[in-house]
């Protein structure tokens, strides 16, 4: 077995291929070594300052409206045991494995640019406990999203220091855990690091405020739905196209030269996937000629619809990438380039107070991406409904049902449909509108990303399920079209979603199918339709 490279970060360059890696495959995380030599120098403008007895939040004072209060040196180990516990007051489920290795990952990048102050062995330690498969639990609720991910974060930490809990995986190529598996058993996060042989911390100054104060754990869960809405959005394209077909609607809507009239990159690229997803279907040329001049918009604007989608998850990688390389602790230290070499007394150097940390960017995103999945949702949900309505499915079987009347088909997946995409109108109400004061009106408006980040989870989830739907109705509408064929692309993807889930002859439960059907999506097979030229 070929040992796997390790992802060498730096704080600058980590990207979200990389961090899939991490995350998914267990790809080993190394800090590099020129950034290693800014980190330092980062530390020595700390220790300097604590050496000259100059004052700086959270470095040898209290934090947010406690910034007043002067620690006295002897006192700098116990505020930062303080800080971690004080702050780790989150509730609610915890996070995903993926999700809590996406976070240490996060962390342990913006500590490696350079200007958080903290010692390099603090950054190699998140990367051991990634590489040892040590993931602390991360109760998912207790953000704001103001001074970054308080309480998640702290959570994450206590590890660190032999505190809090974790789950151990062992073996690092170990795939992530299902609930109920044995294995994944709550232990103290010092039995953790001690079965990891990774030796706890004894936390310095400025370390604890850099570990707690980021916008981690949103971004974790923004990148990861992120990268599942990448997948969604692809095989919403080729699912939608099997619709379009199984509806026996028209394709001139697809021409290339009314996307180029408008030219938005997503919907020139989603007009470009359902033309090649149409490509040498045997049903549209069996009614090319029948004279239909426009289909309803859920099928004539589905390049519109679906390109806005893509146009909006391009913006949120982009803000998402910025994130992912950003300094976002708070206070932030610049030190100057004439540190670089042999070490003098009183180097030059700033600590300064800010406010990177505030989740604002990331909350704007996060909400954009919840309404525009809740778009992919509502139009996929309308072609269900025409594929089952007798009135609008161009006669096919009412409800697409065998035997209607006495077998009610699809009738009940459409209303599972409806529920699901109702559902996404409501989680897409944007949560960055809201703001509630805290920590005695010092922080008195916060962006609430981590509530953006939680339901976006669930609209990705419903979104998923709308789409499984669909997918089923359309190869159960297209078997009623035999003996017309789909194209090669277009028979692939039915292919897939057939290989787990079998024609309805008669009723059955397809609760199970439709969960099948959802993971075959969110695997990215259905997506795959639109590679290459031959069946698979």
């Amino acid at each position: 077995m070929v040992p796997m490279q390790p992802v060498r970060i730096n704080g600058n360059d980590l990207d979200f291929e990389e961090l899939s890696a991490v995350v998914y495959e267990q790809r080993p995380v190394l800090l590099e070594s020129f950034a290693r030599e800014s980190v330092e120098r980062a530390r020595a403008v700390v220790e300097d300052l604590l050496a000259g007895n100059r004052v700086a939040y959270a470095v040898n004072t209290g934090v947010g409206k406690l910034s007043d209060v002067r620690i006295a040196p002897e006192q700098i180990r116990e505020l930062q045991l303080n800080l971690l516990r004080s702050h780790a007051v989150g509730v609610g489920e915890p996070l995903s494995e993926p999700e809590v290795r996406a976070m240490l990952l996060l962390r342990a990048n913006s500590l490696a640019k350079g200007n958080s102050g903290v010692r390099p062995v603090v950054i190699e330690t998140l990367c051991e406990m990634l590489n040892r498969g040590v993931h602390p639990v991360v109760p998912s609720q207790g953000s704001v999203g103001a001074s970054g991910d308080l309480a998640p974060l702290a959570h994450l930490a206590l590890v660190l220091i032999g505190e809090g809990e974790a789950y151990f995986a062992g073996n690092p190529g170990k795939k992530p855990r299902r609930k109920g598996d044995p294995a994944s058993r709550r232990i103290s996060g010092s039995e953790a690091m001690k079965r990891a042989a990774i030796k706890p911390l004894m936390l310095e100054a400025k370390e604890a405020i850099s570990l707690i104060n980021g916008t981690q754990a949103m971004l974790a869960v923004g990148t990861l739905t992120l990268r599942a809405a990448e997948i969604m959005i692809d095989s919403a394209d080729v699912i939608a196209a099997l619709s379009l077909d199984a509806l026996r609607g028209t394709d001139v809507a697809m021409d290339e030269r009314i996307h180029k009239a408008r030219p938005h990159l997503g919907q020139m690229r989603s007009a470009q996937n359902i033309r090649k997803m149409l490509e040498g279907s045997e049903i549209r040329e069996s009614h090319r000629q029948c004279g239909r001049v426009q289909d309803a918009y859920s099928l004539r604007c589905i390049p519109q619809v679906h390109g806005a989608v893509r146009d909006t998850l391009s913006h949120c990688r982009r803000v998402f990438e910025i994130e992912m390389n950003s300094a976002v602790d708070n206070p932030l230290v610049f030190a100057s380039p004439k540190q670089i070499g042999k070490r003098e007394q009183n180097l030059a150097g700033d600590v300064i107070s800010g406010g990177n940390f505030h989740g604002e960017p990331l909350a704007f995103a996060l909400d954009f991406l919840a309404i525009a999945l809740s778009a992919l949702a509502g139009i996929s949900e309308r072609r269900i409904e025409r594929l089952v309505n007798p009135s609008l499915n161009e006669e096919l079987p009412p409800f697409l049902a065998q035997g209607a009347g006495l077998n009610s088909g699809f009738m009940m997946a459409q209303v599972t449909a409806a529920a699901l995409a109702s559902e996404n109108k409501i989680l897409a109400h944007p949560a960055s509108v809201d703001s509630i004061t805290t920590s005695g009106n010092k922080e008195d408006y916060v962006s609430m990303g981590m509530a953006a980040a939680i339901k976006l989870k669930k609209v990705v989830q419903n979104t998923r399920n709308v789409l499984a739907i669909e997918a089923l109705a359309s190869a159960q509408a297209i078997d009623f079209l035999a003996p017309l064929k789909l194209g090669k692309r277009g028979q692939r993807a039915y292919d897939r979603v057939r290989a787990v889930s079998k024609k309805l002859e008669q009723d059955r439960i397809l609760a199970g199918d439709f969960e099948r059907v959802a993971e075959v999506i969110a695997s990215g097979k259905i997506a795959d339709a639109l590679d290459g030229e031959d069946v698979s």
